[in-house]
């Protein structure tokens, strides 16, 4: 049925607004009149997503219905009813206020969604075929372990692990964002101390020496030049820093396989175990749900974010296909998980092998940022003295010299 969200009041005069299903839009208006409600504004919810405001949903969202829905079929919950309970969940306002950019509520928009994967099972439709209408909100990999859990008649196990894989992967998210907070603080707090300094101090201490129509060392007059830039002409300085990022992504765009292949190459492997966490994780979970090997491998291979390692993946795929053994095919990969990966086909337990080593490499990266971040701080604050330094020096020296002459 369609979602119809409406605005109006009540007869004591309160407003109300919220979501309503009906067959049609008289269906709605009778519904919402038998509540009690006068409307004032009735419109159709789209249930697609509109790129550009909806680009970024909530995160949480998909691991915490994930993990709802696993709940209500472990406890023997019919799947339709299941859905009709998240429906429900969604629509209400304890379901929480879903925002995308500029601040604009999504929940209609998930609730819309799950009432149509509602009715496309009500239908007969299967779960994984309904969940690829919304494939801008559910990944590849989610509908195929859905997939592989419908097909081995343990949805509610797939869904479990679903959850714990999607609950894992936002934490490491959270992880590098929080790590990233205070380096990025720190650089925006350096950028303006320097801006302010060179914009209303230099100049104030300079016109001294404007005055005393004195030479002036070389590194004063470059200072006293760059700070006339600073005040001159900012808006070329702005527009210099945007047409920079701008020209930064496009090469970023444009050679991004070239600079996945450096990134590869940096000391302190610190993003390197990010990527081999994620490959191991995800294929780990897809085996672990019965997804097959080949199809496994195609999903890892693109949720690591680096475009070598997928071709490399991708590559393996296809003398996997061939007949060779996973850990054979896997060129380029570090010897020890490439050993572990052996390891855990000969046992048999290459799921269970797989998510052990990201385990360790996840534990791994945690270290590295760790140790990055503690490095970068005081790094940051010597480059800081170093610069005020400078500019202290520029300004002593021209003094140094009006003593010289006094004397």
């Amino acid at each position: 049925m369609p979602v119809f969200r409406y605005s109006g009041y009540r007869q004591d005069g309160t407003d109300v607004t919220g979501t309503i299903e009906a067959s049609g839009i008289n269906d709605a208006l009778l519904r919402i009149r038998a509540d009690g409600v006068l409307p004032s504004s009735l419109s159709e919810v789209s249930v697609g997503v509109r790129k550009g405001i909806f680009k970024r949903l909530d995160e949480s969202f998909l691991p915490g219905m994930t993990r709802q829905l696993s709940l209500l079929l472990s406890s023997g919950v019919p799947l339709v009813e299941a859905l009709q309970a998240l429906c429900n969940e969604v629509g209400s306002p304890k379901g929480g206020q879903y925002r995308g950019f500029f601040g604009v509520s999504v929940r209609g928009f998930y609730r819309g969604m799950m009432i149509a994967i509602k009715e496309r099972v009500s239908g007969g439709a299967s779960l994984h075929k309904a969940l690829e209408d919304f494939n801008q909100v559910f990944p590849e990999f989610y509908i195929n372990m859905v997939q592989a859990g419908e097909t081995g008649g343990n949805l509610d196990v797939v869904l479990t692990r679903l959850a714990d894989f999607l609950e894992g992967q936002n934490t490491i998210r959270s992880r590098v964002r929080s790590s990233m907070v205070y380096p990025l603080l720190m650089i925006g707090v350096s950028l303006i101390v320097l801006s302010f300094l060179f914009t209303f101090v230099i100049p104030k201490i300079v016109k001294v020496y404007k005055d005393s129509h004195s030479s002036l060392p070389l590194i004063t007059v470059m200072l006293i030049s760059v700070s006339n830039i600073f005040i001159n002409y900012w808006w070329a300085v702005i527009a210099s820093v945007v047409a920079a990022s701008v020209s930064v992504r496009r090469f970023i765009k444009r050679h991004r396989r070239f600079l996945d292949r450096v990134i590869l190459k940096l000391p302190g492997n610190i993003v390197q175990s990010l990527y081999y966490a994620r490959f191991s994780r995800t294929l780990g979970s897809l085996l672990d749900a019965g997804v097959p090997m080949l199809r496994a491998l195609r999903l890892s291979a693109r949720s690591m974010g680096n475009r070598e390692l997928e071709r490399l993946v991708l590559e393996a795929e296809v003398k996997v296909a061939e007949g060779q053994g996973l850990s054979s095919s896997l060129e380029g990969f570090p010897p020890v998980f490439i050993r572990l990966v052996a390891t855990g086909e000969r046992s048999g337990r290459l799921s269970e092998t797989l998510n052990r080593a990201a385990d360790s490499y996840e534990a791994e990266f945690d270290r590295k940022i760790n140790r990055a971040v503690s490095v970068f701080e005081p790094a940051i604050i010597l480059f800081m003295g170093l610069v005020v330094g400078f500019i202290v020096l520029t300004v002593l020296l021209p003094m140094f010299q009006l003593n010289q002459i006094v004397r």
